[in-house]
């Protein structure tokens, strides 16, 4: 991932909540990742993510927590906030707290501006579902959502539209 990103000049910064901060932690394990990360939000809680990342209230309420249109919202609001080329956000659920959704449910967003005054950046979203305990699903989160920057990406250069959502 961290070749990839110094070939095409990616500068990531990433909105995580399930994850606190783990795909851009699994980043800064590489020699020389300053050159690939410009800084990490941790949003926890609903009010941190209206307040950090501005996820907008009628999102939240209409949406569960673990979804696809407040990952969206996340990754846009860490965009907006960062220089950054490119924007990853998680949101999810390790186990069965929330009856609705099952455990190892992992939502996410990638944004790619092509500058940093991009009105209308291409984003990318899914839904995946890991199996483990907390920690796995949190490490296997992390290493999926810099697995699909690459795959996204290159959608992005190829010209492909986003589609509205994908699961895996």
């Amino acid at each position: 991932v961290a070749a990839y990103m110094h070939e095409h000049s990616l500068k990531l910064v990433t909105a995580e909540s399930c994850t606190a901060g783990l795909i851009a932690a699994t980043l800064a394990d590489i020699p020389g990742a300053g050159a690939l990360l410009d800084c990490a939000f941790v949003a926890y809680s609903p009010q941190a993510k209206q307040k950090c990342l501005g996820v907008a209230a009628r999102t939240l309420q209409r949406h569960n927590l673990t979804s696809e249109a407040v990952a969206r919202e996340m990754a846009l609001g860490a965009a907006r906030n960062s220089p950054a080329n490119v924007a990853i956000s998680n949101t999810g659920v390790t186990d069965d707290t929330d009856p609705e959704i099952p455990a190892g449910t992992q939502c996410y967003a990638w944004v790619f501006k092509s500058g940093p005054a991009d009105a209308s950046p291409a984003i990318y979203t899914e839904t995946a579902r890991f199996e483990g305990d907390r920690n796995a699903i949190r490490r296997a989160s992390a290493e999926h959502a810099l697995a699909q920057l690459i795959a996204y990406h290159k959608q992005w250069l190829d010209g492909a539209r986003p589609p509205s959502s994908r699961s895996a």
